[in-house]
């Protein structure tokens, strides 16, 4: 059974009833898909519908958000959902979609890891709640997974983090008629490599993680890392922690200034206007930021320049519901944001 991305946007309950309708229902979607249907699937959509037989729903795509599976799980458990069939998945295309997933018939393992440590490149686990949550990915024979220094070729050490190259039979020969990126992407070899590791060829994903303990964790795109004052900062790790306050779509980026070009932080927050007057609302938007700023400075030790306040549907998303966050740093800087905060 096929639902295009348009008809869930429109009506994310129509997933459910889907999930609901057939015997041992198997079903994927990324992240954001798992956020829109607990947000806006209500409980009169839900009536009459069990998810009880419910075998598997794969969560990939894109990163995925320990407390977006969380809310996902919480809201639904009522109607039966058991939280051991969301399975998170790590896969790419040039992989044949598949590098990693999480153990079937149990719940997705959660594990926090302190934030100014991983900001460092360093992975010390912590006290849930005390840090950045990531989900655990066990690590299989193959395909082969290597953590590696992008600059050097070299592997990095455990709970260092680096990027994700893959190798095994499941790995793509290479894009059509493009030679000079297949041998850019797919033809990487380690520099050294440890006893029993092949010395190559590998595929060099982009991604961001590291291995600790036999579990593979993902940080997220290389190209995406937000780099504020020397450090790399995830920006999905940011809108995760927005997002537990604003309950909208965030957008986290680095924005140059225009007086010595040093990068600094800026989230974008989609929200309605609450209230009954116009201080009401200011009021609302003040609060909502002040609780946005004290929050991301106790998780991740960052001080962001400035928190926008943009009506729902004002942040710039692609075909599938992820933000454009390029497009936002343009509109940011040529002042072409809504702002609803000013």
């Amino acid at each position: 059974v096929l639902m295009s991305p348009v008809a869930f946007l429109q009506r994310p309950a129509r997933w459910m009833h889907l999930l609901a309708s057939y015997s041992s229902a198997f079903s994927a979607a990324p992240n954001f898909a798992f956020e829109l249907a607990a947000r806006k699937t209500s409980d009169e959509d839900m009536a009459g519908f069990d998810l009880g037989n419910v075998h598997t729903i794969l969560s990939g795509s894109e990163r995925v958000h320990p407390a977006t599976l969380t809310r996902f799980t919480d809201r639904f458990a009522r109607f039966g959902l058991d939280k051991a069939v969301l399975r998170p998945s790590y896969g790419l295309a040039e992989a044949t979609v598949y590098v990693a997933t999480s153990r079937a018939g149990a719940p997705p393992t959660v594990v926090d890891f302190e934030s100014d440590k991983l900001a460092a490149g360093q992975a010390k686990r912590c006290a849930p709640g005390d840090g950045t949550a990531l989900i655990s990915y066990p690590l299989n024979d193959s395909p082969l997974v290597c953590i590696v220094d992008p600059d050097t070729g070299t592997e990095c050490p455990p709970a260092t983090t680096g990027e994700i190259w893959v190798h095994g039979d499941n790995v793509a020969a290479g894009y059509w008629n493009k030679p000079d990126d297949t041998a850019r992407v797919f033809g990487a070899t380690l520099t050294n490599p440890s006893p029993a590791t092949p010395a190559g060829p590998w595929l060099r994903t982009g991604d961001l993680g590291f291995v600790t303990d036999g579990e593979l964790f993902i940080v997220g795109r290389i190209k995406d890392l937000l780099i504020v004052y020397g450090r790399n900062h995830s920006p999905d790790d940011i809108e995760a922690t927005t997002q537990e306050i604003s309950k909208g779509r965030v957008a986290a980026i680095a924005v140059p200034r225009d007086t010595d070009g040093v990068e600094e932080l800026v989230v974008i927050i989609e929200t309605k206007p609450r209230g009954d007057t116009d201080e009401a609302i200011a009021t609302h938007y003040q609060t909502l930021k002040r609780d946005v700023t004290s929050a991301i400075s106790n998780t991740h030790g960052l001080a962001a320049a400035d928190i926008v306040v943009v009506p729902p549907g004002a942040l710039p998303i692609t075909t599938s519901g992820k933000v454009r966050r390029n497009t936002c740093i343009d509109l940011y800087r040529t002042n072409q944001l809504p702002r609803q905060d000013t």
